[in-house]
């Protein structure tokens, strides 16, 4: 999975940084999948970032964050949010609107049914601009994705058609259901 999201980030950018967790094999033997740069991440994904941005070369004007939980993301998905950006925004985020019914649960109790109306499920690659990025993080704050840091800063986060296909596998279900969607072809 690492592999195919750093040909895709590859294939859309300058140059790629990847962020190891220290216990990963790959980190001690050197392994770095084809990316430009491997550094040893964090105790989170907000402090792996961080870790990231050290090695991101100064000069550069907008850095795009990726998982590569999310291994079927594409070079349009990337060139989207990359738009997004050069377009005026601060950051550009790939999302899907929501379609299934929300609850609010509490101790296995429906609390509340939230309005699904502008509500949408995000994915990554995400696009910043650097200053933007860099400004976000220096505050050492922790957050689920880049965006949220940036909202929390008051910059204007754009949102660009996501990708169903573009899966985030965090469990074995989702492994098999990639498996599933390559069939081998990847």
């Amino acid at each position: 999975m690492v592999d195919w999201s750093v040909a895709t980030a590859k294939a859309a950018t300058d140059g790629v940084v990847l962020v190891l967790s220290a216990d990963d094999p790959h980190l001690s033997a050197g392994d770095a999948h084809g990316a430009d740069v491997v550094v040893e991440g964090g105790a989170t994904r907000s402090a792996s970032v961080r870790a990231g941005l050290e090695a991101v070369p100064g000069e550069a004007d907008l850095i795009v964050v990726h998982d590569a939980a999310r291994p079927l993301a594409t070079t349009a998905l990337f060139r989207a949010v990359i738009a997004g950006v050069r377009a005026g925004a601060d950051a550009a985020i790939p999302a899907l609107a929501v379609a299934d019914t929300l609850k609010m649960v509490r101790h296995d109790v429906v609390v509340r049914t939230v309005p699904r109306h502008g509500v949408v499920a995000v994915q990554t690659p995400q696009a910043f601009s650097s200053k933007v990025l860099r400004a976000a993080h220096a505050a050492g704050g922790e957050a689920t994705d880049d965006a949220a840091l940036v909202e929390e800063a008051g910059a204007t986060v754009r949102v660009v058609p996501g990708d169903p296909r573009n899966l985030k596998v965090t469990t074995p279900a989702e492994l098999e259901l990639l498996q599933a969607l390559v069939g081998g072809s990847r």
